[in-house]
This record gives structure tokens, sequence and C-alpha cells, in this order.
């Protein structure tokens, strides 16, 4: 019992004594104090008069750094003065939500970029990131919306892409950040531009993924011809979904019904779906587009005539 208690006494000694030196340090030893796991010494290290803002830095890095130490650096209302230690803060894991959030409206653009994108940032922090970029959007300069449109975390992309603008939108498709959601949510928009819709169509990757090439075709901005062009590549159970009345144009919608007609009798004839070969599908699909766009020219021709008379 004894010794238990002299070990004691000596640990409580040792602290007191790592505290003190933690207090008056400067130089190298202070540089070493820096990496302390003791909470203790690195609570006392910020009371030390001798500690630069670099230093601080460097305390900020540590991803392990106790939630205490983070504490009391907040509170220092002169180091928060600093940007680095402003950024530093923001992005540590172990900094109060309340704090962070606060900090995240002083940061510079790309730095919020930054955290939106950086590995190992908690998603709560890279939401944040996001939304403080989405509430900055309208105030920004042409110039700096399309360094986001090429650079920045795929919510802000397709904030970008929705807006329209013809310098933005084909910067914003070619983000590799932009996903899938992103184009979606922009295409279920009723603001969004035709301009947008037609880019979507005509990219040469997000026109042939499944998903944006059905939310394509549900769009009322797509050209007809556009449309019948992906049909072939819907499966059935989506074209007799969207032959239900009510969810297309009635000339689309009727295409789709004798598609899904044809579909399932093919089907039944050969075992399995599709009974056409692709170059015969392709081939009618390409008659019916030619059909439909010399039907616009001469509906158009004769409202010309209409108007000579």
């Amino acid at each position: 019992m004894a010794d238990a208690k002299d070990l004691t006494k000596t640990n409580d000694t040792r602290a007191v004594q790592e505290t003190q030196h933690a207090l008056a340090a400067d130089g190298e030893e202070l540089a070493a104090l820096l990496h302390s796991d003791d909470e203790g010494v690195l609570l006392a290290l910020l009371k030390n008069p001798a500690l630069a803002e670099a230093d601080v830095t460097v305390l900020l890095a540590r991803k392990n750094l106790p939630t205490a130490v983070i504490e009391e650096i907040c509170k220092r209302r002169d180091w928060l003065k600093t940007y680095a230690l402003k950024k530093a803060l923001a992005c540590h894991p172990h900094t109060p939500r309340l704090v962070s959030s606060r900090l995240l409206k002083e940061l510079y653009l790309m730095d919020l970029v930054q955290i939106a994108l950086l590995p190992g940032v908690s998603v709560e922090l890279k939401r944040n990131a996001e939304d403080q970029l989405a509430t900055r959007l309208p105030q920004l300069p042409l110039g700096q919306k399309i360094t986001l449109a090429r650079r920045g975390p795929p919510r802000v992309a397709g904030s970008l892409l929705a807006e329209g603008h013809p310098l933005v939108v084909p910067v914003a498709l070619d983000n590799s950040h932009l996903t899938a959601a992103q184009i979606l949510k922009a295409l279920a928009r009723e603001d969004v531009p035709e301009s947008v819709v037609q880019a979507i169509a005509q990219h040469r990757k997000w026109s042939c993924d499944y998903n944006v090439r059905l939310a394509l075709v549900r769009n009322p901005a797509t050209t007809l011809a556009v449309s019948l062009s992906f049909l072939p590549e819907l499966t059935v159970s989506d074209l007799h979904e969207l032959a239900a009345p009510g969810i297309l144009p009635e000339p689309l919608r009727k295409y789709l019904e004798a598609e899904t007609q044809r579909r399932i009798r093919a089907s039944e004839m050969s075992g399995k779906e599709g009974g056409l070969n692709r170059s015969m599908q392709h081939h009618l699909i390409y008659v019916c587009s030619l059909k439909v766009v010399l039907n616009e020219a001469r509906e158009t021709v004769w409202a010309f005539c209409d108007r000579e008379k």
C-alpha cells in the first residue's frame, strides 16, 4: 500500500513539474512540447507567453488534439483574428459545432471548396461548407462561377448547372465531382432552362447514363427526336410506366405504347425481351425520328405561308 502511495505521489510531482516546464519553455523545448499527449501540459502551454501563432497552428494540425485544448484556443480572441488559425479551427474535427459554423462564414471561397472536397473531413463539416458556397453563389461574378463550376463540390456544380449560364453549363457538366444525382436534381426543377436540358442530352458522359436518359425522356424540354433515340435502351417496365396518361406529351406517349406492345410481343415470341435485333430497333427509331423532323418542318412552312397570305 505504501509503495502505491509513493508511486502516486511521484507521478503527481512529475505532472506538476511538466506543467511548470510547459509554462516557461521556449525554443526547441517548446517545439517538443507541442507534440505532448498530456492534456494538462498542452493547456499549460497555451498560457506560455513564448507560444506564437505558428506554434498554435502546429497544435491545430494534430487531429487528436483534446477538445479541452481546442475550446481554450477558441477563447483567445487575439488568435482568432489570424486567418490561418480561423481556417485550422474551422477544419478541426474537435472544434465545437457553433464555433466551426461561424468561422466557415469568414473563410475564402476556394478554402471552402477545399474543405468540401477534403478526404477525412466530417460529412457535417462538408455540408456546412457547401451551404456557405451555395449562399454566396448569387453574388459571385461570372469568373468565380466558372471556377466553381470547374472545381467545386457536387452540390455547388449542380446549382451552377441549373442556373443555365451558357459559359458555365459546359464547364459544370465536365466537373469531375459532379454526380448523376445532381444532374437528376437539375432536370427535376420546373424552372430549369431548355438550354441546360439540351446540353445534358448532348453530353458525351451524362447522355449515356440510364437514369439521366429516363429523366430526359420525362422532361418536356427534351426534343421528340432525342426522346425517341433513347427509347431502345429503356426497359419495358419503364416504357410501360412512362406510357401512362398524363406523364408525357400525347405523340410520344402513343409511340411508347406501341413500342411497349412490340417489345412484349417480341419477348413472347423469342422468350426474351427485345426479339428484334439491335440494328433493326435503331433503324425503326431513326425512321420515326426522321418523320417527326419532317412533320415539324412542314408545319413551319405552312405557318409561314399562312402569314404571307
